[in-house]
């Protein structure tokens, strides 16, 4: 499939993103530059200079809500690309009326609780909706144990275990590897339906 085949083939498609962090901010810039038709972004937090070691932001957007800072991005990069952003903390009610349209949503928080919230009510509420999740990126190395697992319409990418501390940050590297992980995913679901 040639590059304007594939951009063809996504037009018209909508990915739905929660997080505008390392892993949603690099997974939607992945998706844009491939093609993908929209984007619906939510996050409710601003750019920290803590946040430049692994997200897809400058310098000079510190200080900036992160889905306003995201959308500029995308826009550089492809300013054909639709991208509808969301300055909200997402909740099941918000979940669902965000991303109830979309062909694809990708799970990109780095809490806990908010990954199982938004977990449990895709796959309760949209159980035909494909979610592609992200779990497991802290520290460096050890690239191989970087996997993709499938239950369903869920799609867990990462190794699953390394949990972000003080002394096993997230980095760059990692993070990544696994958002471009999801955003492989994501194309793979959409180009094979």
């Amino acid at each position: 499939m040639t590059f304007n085949e594939i951009k063809n083939r996504l037009s018209g498609k909508t990915v739905g993103i929660a997080g505008a962090g390392g892993l949603g901010s690099n997974c939607a810039v992945a998706l844009a530059r491939v093609g993908v038709c929209k984007l619906i972004i939510a996050d409710f937090d601003v750019v920290s200079e803590s946040n430049l070691n692994r997200q897809y932001y400058f310098y000079n957007q510190i200080g900036r809500k992160k889905v306003d800072a995201l959308k500029e991005n995308i826009m550089a990069i492809n300013p054909v690309v639709e991208v509808e952003s969301h300055d909200i903390k997402l909740d099941e009610k918000s979940v669902l009326t965000l991303f109830a349209g979309c062909d694809v949503i990708v799970e990109a928080f780095d809490m806990a609780g908010m990954k199982q919230m938004i977990i449990e009510t895709v796959l309760d509420e949209l159980p035909g909706k494909p979610l592609v999740a992200g779990l497991g990126m802290a520290g460096w190395g050890d690239s191989n144990s970087i996997k993709l697992r499938k239950e369903g319409n869920l799609y867990i990418c990462g190794d699953e275990k390394s949990e972000i501390a003080d002394d096993n940050p997230p980095l760059a590297p990692r993070v990544g590897m696994v958002a471009n992980m999801q955003a492989n995913v994501v194309l793979e679901i959409l180009l094979n339906k």
